[in-house]
């Protein structure tokens, strides 16, 4: 048995540097080539490659998160932190979304004007980026590409969508070598920005939300109360309260009515509520068990709440 433990930390630990070392190498490239491209921006003048720019800027801020996170995921909960430091991760969600933002409203700010009155960008130097940018990004997209943690599965997602972007830049730069159309330049900057800013707006508003401790997206109070109904020997489960603790992982807590006062038949009772709500995506729960006739707005665990209705508590 403690080989099979050893061995087990041993391949996790494992598993851990080499995710942390694609992560690293991933931000390096990123961060990297930001900075080219916002020396390349100034240089050839395109309002698109600027955008692209915010853009990568707020993936080597997710990227360098992503790596730091990676370390300290493994650390678990301490006196000082009960429920480790998972939240950390939407404070990077929160800045990154903010900086796309701000970044997105100062590019569209330059852009929007450039439509009526477009510049000159040199195409051939839009197009030289645009290679080294599929090349750089596609990189770090085989580099992180089948990685088994979360955090290299949502890196990579990033980056493919940089490739994607780098695409488009290339294709316009290409027209724009053979047509005299400047204003796809500008075209292509706000195309860019209204797509970075709807999904950086959407991601912060979900951030806020789990700040704030709604219920998660897709988790249904009706139906975890169903599901826990659904065992033989429960009456209810009330005073019910769901919350993420950073986006994926749920935890809930409730009053478990049960029929029995038998102490070991209802943790009996308790234990297979437990399985059918992880079953229905809660990852940690806390039930107290109350026998039925009790009431459990009475109950000690309320703390002297002043008895105003709970809307939980269906």
């Amino acid at each position: 048995m403690s080989h099979s433990h050893s061995h087990g930390h041993a391949h996790a630990h494992g598993h851990g540097d080499h995710a942390s070392r694609n992560l690293g190498l991933a931000f390096a490239l990123n961060l990297g080539f930001t900075l080219v491209e916002l020396v390349g921006a100034w240089w050839t003048g395109s309002a698109a490659i600027a955008a692209d720019a915010v853009h990568d800027l707020g993936d080597s801020l997710a990227l360098a998160f992503a790596w730091g996170m990676q370390g300290l995921s493994g650390k678990g909960p301490s006196s000082t932190f009960s429920y480790g430091l998972r939240r950390l991760s939407l404070v990077g969600a929160f800045v990154n979304a903010m900086v796309l933002v701000i970044g997105g409203a100062l590019v569209l700010i330059e852009s929007v004007p450039r439509l009526w009155t477009p510049g000159t960008p040199n195409a051939q130097g839009m197009l030289g980026l645009a290679v080294l940018g599929v090349l750089v990004n596609g990189a770090a997209v085989l580099r992180v590409r089948g990685g088994g943690s979360l955090n290299e599965r949502v890196v990579m997602l990033h980056l493919l969508e940089d490739v994607l972007g780098w695409v488009a830049v290339l294709i316009v730069s290409v027209v724009m070598l053979f047509v005299d159309l400047p204003v796809l330049d500008p075209l292509l900057a706000v195309g860019i920005t209204c797509w970075v800013l709807w999904n950086a707006v959407g991601n912060l508003r979900r951030t806020i939300a789990v700040f704030l401790q709604a219920v998660p997206e897709g988790v249904d109070l009706g139906e975890l109360r169903d599901r826990a109904r659904a065992i033989p020997g429960v009456v209810a489960l009330r005073h019910v309260h769901v919350w993420s603790q950073e986006g994926d992982s749920h935890v809930l807590t409730g009053d478990l009515v049960v029929e029995t006062a038998d102490l070991a038949a209802a943790t009996e009772i308790r234990h297979q509520v437990a399985d059918a709500l992880a079953d229905g995506g809660i990852g940690h729960c806390t039930l107290q068990l109350v026998p039925a006739g009790l009431d459990p707005g009475a109950h000690a665990g309320h703390g002297g709440c002043s008895g105003a209705p709970d809307p939980a508590a269906a």
